[in-house]
């Protein structure tokens, strides 16, 4: 298992980056969470076997035809214990 963070920047928010995401991380059996940052930025945990968080980093690099994403920073973290992918409020 694997987990990282993943702070998306560019034309990420008002287009529906965080539910495409949401709906992405469920399909490939994720778990974690997304949300929007004040500073425009979308930052994102992703938790899951390996190539599936793979997967979705080379998703989260284009996200939904509406976005035009600039790059994205992807740090390691630990793994926690959690269910299912959610969204979260904006920080």
């Amino acid at each position: 298992m694997r987990r990282v963070n993943a702070r998306i920047t560019g034309v990420v928010q008002g287009v529906g980056f965080r539910w495409s995401a949401q709906s992405q991380a469920e399909a490939l059996g994720l778990t974690g969470w997304v949300r929007n940052r004040r500073d425009g930025s979308v930052e994102a945990e992703i938790q899951g076997p390996p190539g599936a968080v793979e997967r979705m980093l080379t998703w989260l690099r284009e996200g939904p035809s509406t976005a035009r994403v600039s790059d994205v920073v992807v740090r390691e973290r630990e793994l926690v214990r959690e269910n299912g992918f959610d969204q979260r409020s904006t920080a």
